[in-house]
């Protein structure tokens, strides 16, 4: 007996079935004259709008917070893992934050900057997502629960913002 020769899915159906599964596909990177074939659309979209996500952190974090919220950013593949990470500074942002499809905030004290520093046509355009400060995530199991949730929410939300 002989197997079936199994025939390549479409392009576009690879990418839905892909996505539904929740699973990043990787991409050879292109010299800048050519384009890839296949991949994803939600890293072609964040790169068209710049940023897909920004990560808010405390001013003093430890460096086993750090590393724990690195470990956690890297669970959800290469885009969410390279955010762009931005500190507050006595209670307020920096001028020079980003424009982004999501953000990703610890901390209450740091959403109320957040809302402070951004323009409020891009905060209606985003998705906003909070977690527990870094130094709860670390020493409680409900706060990580929660910090995985919202890391779910997140990919969700960049996942529609690219298709």
């Amino acid at each position: 007996m002989s197997a079936l020769p199994v025939q390549p899915a479409a392009s576009g159906r690879r990418a839905r079935v892909l996505r539904a599964l929740e699973i990043t596909p990787w991409v050879r990177r292109a010299p800048p004259g050519e384009t890839s074939a296949g991949g994803d659309a939600a890293p072609q979209a964040a790169m068209n709008s710049g940023v897909a996500c920004v990560v808010v952190l405390p001013e003093q974090c430890s460096s086993r917070e750090l590393d724990l919220i690195g470990r956690a950013l890297n669970t959800c593949g290469a885009g969410i893992a390279r955010a762009a990470r931005v500190r507050t500074r006595h209670g307020q942002l920096g001028a020079d934050i980003p424009e982004a499809a999501a953000y990703l905030v610890f901390g209450e004290a740091q959403a109320h900057a957040l809302g402070r520093a951004l323009p409020l046509a891009v905060m209606q355009r985003a998705q906003i997502v909070l977690a527990d400060e870094p130094a709860l995530v670390l020493g409680s199991a409900a706060a990580k629960r929660r910090l995985w949730s919202a890391l779910r929410s997140l990919r969700r939300a960049l996942a529609q913002a690219g298709s």
